[in-house]
């Protein structure tokens, strides 16, 4: 084992959580890949907004500024095309207004087209399920419906999800369109560089004036390497584009699969 790597994954996953402090359970662009069959993975989310929303989204929420997320994304791999996923906990470890809460928890289903990192192109649908506090979300149930559409040029990839979230009120035209996209550059099997953009435009029947738009850019860097503790590393920073985003905020994701198989004997 290398001393030095795993004395910073230590610090990563013990000393994050004391400083920071973020508007969402997950920040990232799904690219079709899912667990192998069998296999437990787990995804810890931390998400920080050093300079964010200052007011509520609605009465009750939690404000944005200074805030700090962290969620546990459980994922198993039933086919080679599906994966059952689970985020539990999905926690608030910090906010302004509310302190340390426990905001909710969602159930996934994601069909992909089996092994995608070895197709040019590659699909896959990902649907939520989500349980949320009145601080979370307005409504106690929502749901998320995210195609993934992408393509591996190599070293270069090209990936958008166009996503859409409910809260089952308003018909079809109520709809919230949340897209997000990402192209990246992998510099070796290790290390890639990639741009995000994360936005939510508002209802299908009718977008929101730009201002009450939510646009956020972002720059992140991947590292993937099994002799490094089996653990991959997904960080970057965001800016805000426009008065109803999020002016600064920084994400973590550190993923491993997990050798514990609780149906084998």
């Amino acid at each position: 084992m290398n001393i030095r790597a795993a004395l910073l994954v230590v610090f990563c996953l013990v000393t994050i959580p004391a400083y920071l402090h973020a508007q969402t359970d997950e920040i990232q662009v799904y690219d079709g890949e899912i667990a192998p069959v069998g296999i437990f993975n787990l995804m810890v989310h931390n998400n920080f907004t050093p300079r964010g929303r200052t007011k509520p989204d609605y009465p009750g929420a939690i404000i944005a500024d200074h805030s700090f997320q962290v969620t546990a994304e459980w994922a198993y791999g039933v086919k080679p095309w599906m994966e059952q996923g689970l985020y539990l906990p999905v926690t608030s470890p910090y906010s302004i207004n509310h302190g340390s809460t426990i905001n909710g928890f969602k159930i996934r289903e994601l069909f992909a087209r089996p092994h995608a990192h070895d197709h040019t192109f590659f699909y896959a649908a990902n649907y939520e399920f989500s349980v949320n506090r009145s601080y979370w979300e307005p409504r106690t149930i929502s749901s998320e419906i995210r195609p993934i559409i992408g393509f591996h040029l190599h070293p270069w990839d090209i990936i958008y999800n166009p996503i859409v979230d409910t809260d089952y009120t308003g018909g079809p035209g109520n709809l919230q369109y949340n897209p997000a996209g990402r192209v990246a550059y992998n510099l070796n099997d290790k290390w890639a560089v990639a741009a995000e953009e994360y936005d939510s435009f508002g209802p299908l029947n009718g977008f929101l004036p730009l201002r009450q738009q939510f646009h956020e850019v972002w720059a992140t860097m991947d590292y993937t390497n099994p002799k490094f503790l089996g653990i991959n590393v997904e960080s970057g920073v965001g800016y805000g584009l426009t008065s109803a985003s999020d002016k600064l905020t920084v994400k973590l994701m550190l993923s491993r699969n997990l050798n514990f198989h609780p149906w084998r004997p």
